[in-house]
């Protein structure tokens, strides 16, 4: 129990039960000038000596711990006393739990308020006053019909779309003016008090979280039938859509980036932007919290950022031009950093603690959805492998009978050269069979339909004399391919890997080096891998097509999301057809 102002004998005393501390110094406020405040704790008893003429006043409250509109007053002297609209007992109470509060007759007249109710817009107060108006009439029911017996409440919601405000309306009927029900007769049901809180932050938050949810769940979810039927190249354009289309429908940006740390470089790889200038995309960034920008940090943190002023920043990186705040939270899967996703504004202050959190939850969706691909694309890539060594292991014993015949047929045919000559034939076809359903298995490394193509010599104008550069790890595929275009007349130059053939462009900007007319480079590669060849490229040679290649799908830096946004030419699926390859080169260098 604690005094709340110096105590003096000739003034009765205001005891304040329940009252939380944030309100008690407006409550002070309004009633020092005639009592002597004593707050009391909840659970505290009052003391024996309360006086006829002292005030105890209680905020009434339900379980779920919400202010109710009513103050009880209670003591010998005052208990079920009438207060007027000027008493300051009630009013410095109403005045300091923070809501609209009000007393109205049972037509619904306002007998007296507190000043937040006063200060409401008049439409929201007359919407009150109904309400007050159809409860009234409910309780009177209740009592006729013996089945209010104690606090009964009615709760609605006013929405208003003039001002775009939305109220939660509790109304109940004041204690001191219910009938006793068990009485030979009850005094008339008078007056209802009204507690009104503006919940239209609550609410559009609710609804903000509510969309996000949906479109979370949206974004993860994929048709199995619509997804069978499409290649690796189209799920990953239907994820980069869904969380384009969500972004822009949820979140108030100019431009947005999702960049992935890589698992054997830790680079911050982006793989989906909106309105990324170029220049910013090839800023290269590390998961540390010094010289990589606020990405680099919030990755190596695990916390999100909200930069205000751009300008005032020092960890701000280029992007967005005109940029002048940004909102950058981490992409956690299974509570692990996997990356960022960073939202530009033009506007100074653009972002707050509710865009925080809402970045933070759809955050968690970029990421499992993102996920989910990788596990789509690697259950193919492991499937394929998986069903072919099966077939191959199922097949080779039945091959190997077939061909240990044919050796005994051999034998007895040493005198026909002719039989001999198509025993020899089926014993080249078990060997092709082998060979081919062991390249299926092993299709990063292979082309399928190599035999036929490499009978094949025909020079084809579309190709003859285009310079080719070819990038790829494998030296198999990156001798198939030459030899291949070699043979329909491509000039063709290979490289081992990514850098060297940045360096070949490099050398081709500085004029050292003779153009290309087509780009092919895989994309999963130990150094520089398949976007940054792409980027590359189309520095150096804008117009120039470029394919990349990837076995089974597989691609760790999501090359071909971020390559189609910038105009890629094609994707090959390896292990693919050599005709495939044949045809998506004439596509890309076109006639003449």
């Amino acid at each position: 129990m604690s005094e709340g102002a110096p105590h003096s004998a000739a003034r009765p005393k205001a005891y304040a039960v329940g009252v939380p501390i944030p309100m008690r110094n407006a409550l002070q406020v309004g009633l020092g000038t005639t009592h002597d405040v004593v707050f009391v704790e909840p659970d505290e008893r009052l003391p024996a000596d309360v006086a006829p003429t002292d005030l105890v006043l209680r905020l009434r409250s339900q379980s779920n711990d919400r202010p109710v509109p009513g103050v009880v007053a209670t003591s010998s002297a005052n208990a079920g006393q009438s207060f007027g609209p000027n008493d300051p007992a009630p009013l410095a109470l109403l005045n300091a739990i923070g809501e609209g509060t009000c007393l109205c007759a049972a037509d619904g007249n306002v007998l007296w308020a507190n000043d937040r109710f006063r200060g409401m817009e008049e439409p929201a107060r007359e919407r009150v006053a109904q309400l007050c108006r159809e409860a009234a009439s409910w309780f009177l029911e209740q009592v006729s019909a013996g089945r209010l017996r104690g606090p009964m409440d009615r709760r609605a919601e006013i929405a208003l779309p003039e001002s775009g405000k939305i109220y939660d309306v509790i109304v109940s009927p004041e204690l001191s003016s219910l009938p006793d029900p068990d009485g030979p007769d009850g005094s008339p049901f008078a007056r209802v008090a009204a507690s009104v809180r503006d919940v239209t932050t609550d609410r559009r938050l609710k609804r903000k979280l509510d969309a996000i949810d949906l479109a979370g769940s949206e974004l993860t979810r994929f048709d199995a039938d619509a997804v069978r039927r499409m290649n690796v190249f189209e799920r990953l354009q239907l994820v980069e859509n869904k969380i384009i289309r969500a972004c822009k429908e949820l979140l108030n940006y100019d431009h947005f980036v999702i960049r992935l740390i890589d698992r054997k470089t830790t680079k911050l790889e982006m793989v989906i932007s909106s309105g990324l200038p170029q220049e910013a995309a090839e800023i290269e960034m590390f998961p540390s919290t010094e010289g990589n920008g606020i990405s680099g940090y919030v990755a190596a943190t695990g916390r999100s950022y909200i930069c205000p002023d751009t300008e005032k920043d020092p960890r701000f990186l280029p992007g967005l031009a005109g940029a002048r705040s940004s909102l950058t939270v981490p992409l956690r899967l299974h509570d692990k950093v996997v990356g960022t996703f960073d939202i530009e504004s033009q506007q100074v202050a653009a972002f707050g603690e509710n865009d925080r959190q809402f970045a933070e939850i759809f955050g968690r969706y970029i990421a499992l959805a993102l996920n989910m691909l990788d596990l789509l694309v690697v259950e193919r890539s492991a499937t394929n492998e998986s069903i072919t060594g099966m077939v191959e292991g199922e097949i080779r014993e039945p091959l190997q009978h077939i061909l240990e015949e044919t050796e005994w047929l051999k034998t007895l045919a040493t005198r026909d050269p002719e039989v001999a000559k198509h025993l020899d034939r089926i014993k080249g076809e078990l060997d092709t069979i082998r060979s081919k359903v062991r390249n299926v298995g092993h299709g990063p490394q292979t082309l399928l339909g190599v035999e036929e193509a490499m009978n094949d010599r025909r020079r084809e104008p579309l190709l003859e004399g285009k310079r080719v550069l070819v990038a790829d790890d494998e030296p198999n595929m990156r001798r198939l391919i030459h030899d291949i275009l070699h043979n329909r007349g491509c000039i063709v130059e290979v490289f081992e890997n990514g850098a060297y053939a940045i360096a070949a462009l490099d050398e081709v900007k500085a004029g050292t080096r003779a153009p290309y007319k087509l780009i092919l480079s895989d994309i999963k590669m130990p150094d520089k891998n398949g976007y940054e060849v792409f980027a590359a490229a189309r520095s150096v040679l804008p117009g120039v097509p470029v394919i990349l290649m990837t076995g089974f799908g597989y691609d760790p830096h999501h090359s071909i999301v971020r390559a189609s946004q910038e105009g890629l030419q094609s994707v090959l699926f390896k292990p693919f057809q050599v005709e495939r390859l044949l045809e998506d080169c004439r596509k890309a260098m076109g006639p003449g």
